[in-house]
């Protein structure tokens, strides 16, 4: 258990004891602890791990395949991109016209264009877990493989990224079904088969941990996360000061300077340089207020409490936590469900500005990963559960559709600058091979580990990812 304070411990002024973060260097994760980790680490990483990070921008809802990347131009009004199309970097390649940005970048993309999620009702554990047998989400597969936070900086290999994860004082009021905050908790943490050990770190203002830590603290000092960052940092001084952890272990003393530095810098943006935080931020292409309750678009649509302005954040977040060691990130962005409903907008309101902040935030992303040298370093995934309906409603609705989902990737070292497979002339199905959620999480997993190195020597990973890694499929083209 993992204990830093409150209920039943020892607390000053000055925040945390000594003997509290010895406790916290001492914590055992997946059955080693924190120094054995660091000594692990020491003693170097499976052969087989190419030091690489995956982050998965999952769009909540279904984004629709000819408004995004594979926009239809000779078709009938209602199967037409409803925002028109643009021009890329890729001769002959069009994107929908909200994605100007990610189109002058198209060079450093890959476009799928016959993924099928095979998935039509909302459920996101398909693509999640590409249907391997242990119904594990590819993040929980990935920190089986590495373990469950990294030894050097002790950020938690496995992340889920909301909106309140950048402002946890967020209120998104009362969305239904896949958009509920209580929703994403019980169905993007859990690892599945490989057991809690291995679910994902979502930092909320409600303390959605990994289950291997439990934080024992008031709900109003884990709220303001500031606070508990200064007081570790408070507490972090004075033990320097008095030379208080000078006859502990080696790695004991690292473990403390793990969570004195590794997990409060990686979440916190003030950390990081202004200009990049400007760089990043979505929230001029709209104001989300206008689409909560209340709000001037929000027309009585309880799902569109779930849509932000934050996800150039959420994305800058993901690149830290991957320069900080995470192995796995997953960006949840939300109301990408453009029924035009009681619930749910139209596709023409839902593309108006989702769609530009998609873009913006893709394209900080894609220049911030090459100038900090990153860019073979972090495969970016983007996806949803499942795809919309080509044909619109007489009210510019769409429904469910599951058989072609968009799909985009952008680095780890990948072969970009190409459109892979086609749909059929309206955007309904595949007109060459279809790829699954099983072929992304073999391309992902052949990504982060040397397939070579597990076909020969498969205990250099886990025998349930091996397995994995030596019965996976990646989509060839991008090799």
């Amino acid at each position: 258990m993992f204990s830093v304070f409150g209920s039943g411990h020892t607390r000053t002024c000055a925040g945390p004891t000594r003997r509290e973060l010895l406790r916290v260097g001492s914590l055992a994760l997946g059955g080693l602890s924190l120094p054995g980790l660091l000594a692990a680490k020491a003693a170097g990483e499976s052969a087989a791990y190419r030091d690489k990070s995956v982050v998965l921008l999952f769009l909540v809802g279904g984004p629709p395949q000819v408004e995004t990347f594979d926009p239809k131009e000779n078709v009938p009004e209602n199967n037409r991109s409803c925002t028109g199309e643009v021009g890329t970097k890729l001769a002959g390649v069009k994107f929908g016209g909200t994605f100007p940005k990610m189109g002058a970048l198209a060079d450093r993309l890959a476009v799928i264009r016959s993924f099928s999620s095979t998935e039509g009702d909302h459920n996101q554990l398909p693509v999640l877990t590409g249907r391997n047998p242990l119904k594990a989400p590819m993040g929980a597969v990935v920190a089986r493989a590495l373990g469950t936070m990294n030894a050097r900086t002790g950020v938690p290999t496995n992340n889920v990224i909301i909106p309140e994860a950048v402002q946890p004082d967020l209120k998104l009021g009362n969305p239904t079904g896949p958009f509920a905050l209580d929703y994403v908790k019980r169905n993007y943490v859990p690892a599945g088969g490989l057991g809690r050990g291995y679910d994902a770190f979502m930092p909320t203002g409600s303390a959605a941990l990994m289950r291997s830590f439990q934080l024992q603290m008031p709900q109003n000092d884990f709220d303001d996360r500031r606070s508990l960052l200064g007081q570790i940092d408070t507490l972090k001084r004075r033990l320097d000061k008095t030379g208080e952890l000078d006859g502990v272990d080696t790695f004991q003393r690292q473990a403390s300077d793990v969570l004195a530095k590794g997990i409060a810098d990686a979440f916190d943006l003030s950390k990081e340089d202004a200009k990049t935080v400007a760089r990043y931020d979505t929230g001029h292409v709209f104001n989300m207020a206008d689409y909560h309750k209340g709000g001037k678009h929000h027309n009585g649509l309880a799902n569109q409490s779930r849509a932000t302005n934050l996800l150039g954040k959420q994305l800058l977040l993901a690149r830290r936590l991957c320069e900080a060691g995470a192995g796995f990130v997953t960006v949840l962005d939300g109301c990408w469900d453009f029924h035009g409903d009681g619930n749910n907008p139209p596709c023409p309101v839902g593309m108006s500005f989702l769609g530009p902040q998609l873009d913006h935030a893709v394209a900080a992303f894609l220049e911030d990963v090459r100038q900090r040298g990153l860019e073979d370093k972090i495969l970016l995934v983007i996806t949803g559960e499942m795809g919309r309906s080509p044909r619109k409603g007489n009210n510019g609705g769409t429904g469910h559709h599951a058989d072609l989902t968009p799909l985009v990737l952008a680095g780890g070292g990948l072969k970009m600058g190409q459109v892979i497979g086609r749909s059929d002339n309206v955007g309904a199905k595949p007109a060459t091979k279809q790829y699954r959620p099983e072929h992304l999480m073999a391309t992902i997993l052949h990504t982060l580990f040397d397939a070579n190195v597990v076909r020969t020597n498969p205990a250099a990973l886990p025998a349930e990812v091996a397995a994995l890694v030596n019965s996976g499929q990646p989509i060839p083209e991008l090799f």
